[in-house]
């Protein structure tokens, strides 16, 4: 029967095994002493989630000022930025485990992060298309943004799907405008849409549109009302391109699923969550401003699939209790001790020589001097 492994000749069995124990110590070593160390920009990822931290403050306050206290089977951390299942102004069903998630204000540490990716830097001019069913994401968006000191075009979808921002006296355009009052942040949505299906708020009571309507109004906020899903695409391209003027726009941020933005459910699942440098690769993506913008070259942020970007980057799914500042893999990172590591593979090769050459000498001494070697070290190794 052949051997299924090879070994070398005239070294026993006892020798190898040492050497193998030693390598598999050092291995065990460098797996349990990681370095951990801060990741790039730690600072602004720092500043960008206390900043996204004070923003869910203050809109929490407001929305117990309004008689809205967190209900702690619904929200358990008290975030007070989860909504109601249903009223007037919902648009959708919703994912309530995905709104507790992203109710984290170190996802502000992401955004962070996929801007620099995306290559923007102070100044430079990006577009937002801003989701009412998640205003966990919008304000981390807009705290990243706010940090690095970038000039923001947001349009906004008014309406909310379940458990986002569907209180029908504060909406996310009304968190919007506490922002500025608390001087927060200085900026905000520039414009507006029903948002829901075909961003035009199809199936929506009339009351429903009509408390939308009001509320665009109060926050004086300009109202795009498109004809139809691809004129709501139209005229979103042309607003960002009319505000920027000749500025170019370095990245678009799409946050939530709204229709124009994303292309209906079938186009938020063909562009990758995070960062997209390029168009999707399948020729049937529906029309969407994400499209619109990737086939431009411009960097698209995709902010969807809640559970999948908390993962890779570290943050704690549906937690049931707040999230301290500065926690997550977004913000500090482990990677292998390349010293340990170097120092390790030395310590194996030495003894791994070490251990031959005792092998092969107490041969020697029993009179088994190996045939077909003179005991080089070439040859040992």
């Amino acid at each position: 029967m052949k051997k299924l492994y090879w070994r070398p000749p005239h070294v026993s069995r006892t020798a190898l095994s040492l050497v193998a124990i030693v390598a598999v110590g050092m291995l065990v070593l460098v797996e349990s002493y990681p370095v951990v160390r801060k990741q790039d920009h730690y600072g602004a990822r720092i500043a960008a989630a206390r900043l996204s931290r004070d923003c869910m403050e203050a809109i929490k306050a407001e929305k117990l000022r309004l008689g809205h206290k967190p209900d702690p089977e619904v929200d358990p951390a008290e975030t007070g930025i989860i909504g109601e299942s249903l009223t007037a102004v919902t648009s959708n069903t919703g994912c309530l485990s995905a709104k507790l998630t992203s109710a984290n204000p170190n996802f502000a540490a992401v955004l962070v992060h996929l801007l620099i990716e995306a290559g923007v830097s102070q100044g430079d001019v990006v577009a937002m298309g801003a989701s009412g069913s998640f205003p966990g994401l919008n304000v981390s968006t807009y705290a990243a943004i706010k940090t690095l000191g970038l000039k923001p075009i947001i349009i906004a979808s008014t309406s909310s799907s379940e458990w986002g921002a569907n209180h029908v006296d504060y909406l996310w355009l009304d968190m919007d405008r506490t922002l500025r009052d608390k001087q927060l942040i200085d900026f905000g949505a520039m414009a507006a849409t029903h948002g829901g299906i075909d961003d035009m708020g199809v199936g929506m009571t009339k009351e429903g549109r009509a408390l939308l309507d009001v509320a665009m109004d109060r926050n004086g906020v300009r109202q795009l009302e498109p004809a139809s899903l691809a004129d709501s695409i139209d005229k979103r391209m042309g607003l960002y391109d009319e505000i920027a003027s000749n500025r170019p726009i370095k990245a678009y941020i799409n946050v939530g699923g709204g229709s124009a933005s994303v292309g209906t459910h079938v186009g938020k699942k063909q562009f990758k969550p995070g960062l997209n440098s390029e168009p999707p690769r399948s020729k049937t993506v529906p029309d969407s401003v994400m499209l619109r913008f990737a086939k431009r070259d411009v960097p698209v942020i995709h902010i969807s699939r809640v559970k999948l970007l908390a993962e890779r980057y570290g943050l704690p799914y549906e937690p049931r209790v707040a999230v301290p500042i500065g926690q997550g893999s977004v913000f500090v990172g482990s990677e292998y001790n390349r010293w340990l590591a170097f120092g390790g593979l030395v310590a194996i090769m030495a003894v791994m020589f070490a251990f031959l050459r005792w092998d092969i000498g107490m041969r020697v001494l029993r009179g088994m001097r190996p045939r077909d070697t003179d005991a080089s070290p070439e040859h040992m190794v």
